[in-house]
């Protein structure tokens, strides 16, 4: 999964530019993200990219670098949980 895949996925959500976003930008702290806003974008994620994240992975990632990390890091075993 790549950086651009997913800042435009997020600039959408947050109605943002994607080339203001960053690896380093904070989704809660830079994007302003409350929680209901955190399941939609969660959602949106899992809908493009069919990698699911749970809630304790959720409540792990801060950056946008960390959230590609995640679903690069989880890529290959959604395919097998299926």
């Amino acid at each position: 999964m790549d950086f651009e895949t997913i800042a435009q996925i997020i600039a959408e959500q947050f109605d943002r530019e994607p080339d203001e976003l960053t690896e380093e930008t904070d989704i809660i702290d830079d994007l302003g993200c409350s929680s209901m806003d955190a399941v939609e974008l969660i959602v949106a994620i899992e809908s493009a990219t069919d990698i699911r994240i749970p809630d304790e992975a959720v409540d792990s990632i801060r950056t946008i670098g960390e959230l590609v990390a995640y679903l690069n890091e989880h890529a290959d075993s959604s395919d097998e949980d299926e």
